[in-house]
């Protein structure tokens, strides 16, 4: 029997379709189904460093499939969801990483007991606000740069669907701004869209990072049905994205902490610009970096370490200027203490 946890597999254009299950029972050589699901439900598998506890799943090709050596830690709770700040227009909340923004297109269809199964953010959320002013737990923003006119809103007496305009992605930790009025979606929307919002991520990358700026066009699919930059030179291929990238903390040659603040906001937008310059993202699985970069991670990062430190945009009833900040979770706390060591 082949090893059965630590593996990365590529899904290939022949596996393409394929259960999750039957391509780990092909991979792991032919061990049991009853073993096959055993690993799957327990949480010791991962589709493009998302769990996967489904393993009736089709693949896709191209998709990075990895058995884990140990579970992967349960999905968030509500509780583990910080309301930042809220009014009856906005509301801003910290994400714990382990949980997906909104639903993917492609899970719309799912029957209601599995969406109950993986609950995305923007479905908890209604909840998580009800029980809040239930409590009368609602607050100011902290670490907000608001005028003392917005301070003076009066605290939402309703709860009520949640209308995304951004995400980030399920292993990413930090601040999310959902709307609460489809008029107040519209016009957050439109500042994502122009890219007026200010946003700013601590990430931990593999190597000693430099101070810069990365450009790029980001495609789709670079070739090998993952996203990344297209070095056709054609400028009509892909979307134009821009990374400023500052390192905060060296520590030594093998790692370092950097703050990267987005220009624009492509998906994967870091973590592939990162990985294209030889700094892939500690804990990362999905982007390497390339082929002639010896980059190795001993980094042991249970997720991509990344976590949406700051968030700034305009309030789309008072037009005031709002700013939201958060530490590092304690995960990632650990992980530069280690490395420091």
């Amino acid at each position: 029997m082949k090893q059965t946890s630590g593996e990365v597999y590529h899904v290939t254009d022949s596996e393409r379709g394929q259960t999750l299950a039957a391509f780990l029972r092909a991979k792991l050589g032919g061990v049991p189904w009853s073993r096959v699901q055993k690993l799957v439900r327990s949480r010791h598998v991962m589709i493009h460093g998302n769990v996967c506890t489904d393993e009736a799943r089709r693949l896709k090709d191209g998709e990075v499939v990895k058995v884990l050596e140990a579970a992967a830690a349960p999905p968030p709770k509500p509780a583990d969801v910080r309301i930042v700040y809220i009014d009856d227009d906005v509301v801003v909340v910290d994400k714990p990483s382990g949980i997906t923004t909104t639903r993917h297109h492609e899970e719309a269809g799912w029957p209601a007991r599995r969406k109950q199964l993986q609950p995305t953010l923007d479905e908890m959320l209604p909840g998580i606000i009800s029980r809040a002013l239930a409590g009368r737990k609602t607050r100011q923003p902290r670490g907000s740069q608001a005028s003392d006119r917005l301070a003076d809103v009066k605290k939402p007496n309703r709860s009520g669907p949640v209308y995304p305009v951004h995400r980030i992605d399920r292993e990413t930790s930090g601040l999310v701004v959902f709307a609460r009025t489809v008029p107040s979606g519209r016009i957050l929307a439109e500042q994502f869209r122009l890219h007026t919002t200010q946003r700013r991520y601590l990430a931990v990358a593999v190597g000693r990072v430099g101070e810069g700026t990365i450009i790029s066009n980001l495609v789709r699919d670079r070739g090998d049905g993952r996203r990344g930059s297209d070095d056709s030179g054609d400028p009509g291929e892909g979307k134009r994205a821009v990374t400023h990238v500052t390192p905060v903390e060296h520590f030594g040659d093998a790692y370092t902490l950097v703050e990267c603040r987005l220009e624009t906001g492509r998906t994967h937008q870091i973590r592939i610009h990162l990985a294209e310059s030889g700094h892939p993202l500690c804990g990362e699985r999905v982007y390497s970096a390339p082929r002639n970069a010896k980059v190795v991670d001993r980094s042991a990062a249970a997720r991509v370490a990344l976590h949406a430190a700051e968030l700034g945009f305009v309030h789309p009833k008072t037009g005031d200027e709002l700013h939201f900040e958060s530490r590092l979770p304690p995960d990632m706390v650990k992980l530069i203490a280690q490395l420091r060591k």
